[in-house]
C-alpha cells in the first residue's frame, strides 16, 4: 500500500470542473487531516488556459461555499499517468482523450469517471461544462461534485491508505 495516493482530477480546460472538484477534494482531505496522505491536483486535457485562474464564474461560486481556489491550469500530460494512483475524468468526452495518451499498460482502476462516485449519478457519469451557460449551470456542478466526494474519499482511503 502506498503511504501517499495522489489524485488528479481532469476536465477540458482546468479552468471549471476539475480546480473546482480539487478544492472542493482538497477542503474535505483537510477536514480529516489527511492531507499529508493524499494529494490532490487537476488538469485539462487541452492547453489554452495554461497557468489561469479557474474561472471567475465557478471561483465566485465556490468561494460562496466556502472552498477557495487558487490552482493554475495544466494539461495533463501522458507521462502523469506514472505519477497518479487514480486520475479522475470529468466527463465521457475527456475520459476518451486520456485513454488516447494513456500507456497501453494502464490498469483499467488508475482511469475512472469522477462520477462514477457519484450516489445520484442514475446512469448519468458526466459532469456537464458549465462555462457557456449561466449561474444555475455552476451550482449545478458544485452540487454533484460536493455529494461525489465523501464516497470518493473513502474509496481512496479504503484501495490507497489501508484507512
Amino acid at each position: 500500500m502506498s503511504k501517499i495516493a495522489e489524485i488528479s482530477f481532469v476536465c477540458l480546460g482546468n479552468i471549471c470542473r476539475s480546480p473546482l472538484a480539487q478544492g472542493v477534494f482538497q477542503d474535505l482531505v483537510n477536514q480529516e487531516k489527511l492531507d499529508q496522505k493524499i494529494i490532490v491536483t487537476s488538469a485539462g486535457t487541452g492547453g489554452w488556459h495554461i497557468g489561469d485562474l479557474p474561472d471567475k464564474r465557478m471561483r465566485q461560486t465556490a468561494q460562496s461555499k466556502g472552498i477557495k481556489l487558487e490552482s493554475r491550469a495544466r494539461q495533463f500530460q501522458s507521462a502523469d499517468f506514472n505519477r497518479f494512483n487514480l486520475v479522475l475524468a470529468m466527463d465521457h468526452s475527456n475520459l476518451a482523450r486520456l485513454e488516447e495518451i494513456a500507456p497501453s499498460n494502464l490498469p483499467p482502476e488508475k482511469l475512472m469517471l469522477f462520477r462514477s462516485f457519484d450516489p445520484e449519478c442514475n446512469g448519468d457519469q458526466d459532469v456537464p461544462d458549465p462555462y457557456y451557460g449561466g449561474v444555475k449551470g455552476f451550482e449545478e456542478v458544485y452540487s454533484m461534485v460536493k455529494r461525489t466526494c465523501p464516497p470518493l474519499l473513502n474509496y481512496i482511503k479504503s484501495r490507497f491508505l489501508n484507512l
